[in-house]
């Protein structure tokens, strides 16, 4: 009962925090459209804190703020790894309906199936934000080369979100709980919660790296 209520009220958090984004990035549109999608996804899982970092270092970013931008590196990356969660976030709060709906299992789990669905859609949404970042500012490389350079500065950044994520689901299904929560449950969507910060956590050292050698922009 507690486990539930709390989960409710991280939830509450996580949609408020994203609607108070939707507002702001309606009145104030970043210069980066895809961003315009990314930080109200980010307030979702990362709640308040998602806040905090974007009226700090997201709105600098937006189409009518002329602020000096003064971020650092740690700032420049950790909106990077925003942008990166985001499609990791997209792709595997789908795949969790088409497990639960279609009773798919892999080596007789549920939670193997939930590992290669929802990484497959991670993958192919992250690759789709990655696209929305790299084509717009570099158009004369072409759409297919622009997918190239998305697969290439995704990759690595992905698989390291997906780490965190799966380890985390890893832990509640086999660790924490004798009946794991099912997806029509509060307490199901807060572990996706806690899952996706812990993917962020992993995947900023792998941005950090892409970032420092050229592969990946910071943001």
């Amino acid at each position: 009962m507690l486990l539930t209520i709390i989960s409710w009220i991280a939830l509450t958090m996580g949609l408020i925090s994203s609607l108070i984004i939707v507002i702001d990035v309606i009145r104030y549109p970043q210069m980066m459209k895809i961003m315009n999608v990314v930080w109200p996804i980010n307030g979702w899982f990362f709640g308040p804190f998602a806040l905090w970092t974007y009226f700090k270092w997201g709105r600098l970013k937006a189409k009518k703020i002329k602020d000096e931008d003064r971020r650092g590196r740690p700032a420049r990356v950790f909106v990077s790894t925003s942008h990166c969660s985001a499609g990791c976030t997209v792709g595997d709060a789908a795949g969790v309906p088409i497990v639960a709906l279609t009773g798919m299992a892999v080596i007789g789990s549920t939670l193997y199936a939930h590992y290669v669905v929802e990484f497959i859609l991670a993958y192919i949404f992250g690759i789709v934000f990655q696209f929305y970042a790299i084509y717009p500012m570099n158009k004369e490389q072409g759409i297919v080369g622009s997918i190239k350079a998305a697969i290439k500065a995704d990759t690595l950044s992905l698989i390291a979100f997906e780490i965190g994520m799966f380890g985390w689901m890893a832990i509640v299904h086999f660790v924490l709980f004798a009946q794991p929560p099912k997806p029509n449950e509060a307490s199901y969507w807060f572990m996706m919660q806690i899952a996706m910060i812990l993917g962020f956590l992993t995947s900023y050292p792998a941005n950090w790296i892409l970032v420092r050698k050229g592969i990946k922009e910071e943001m």
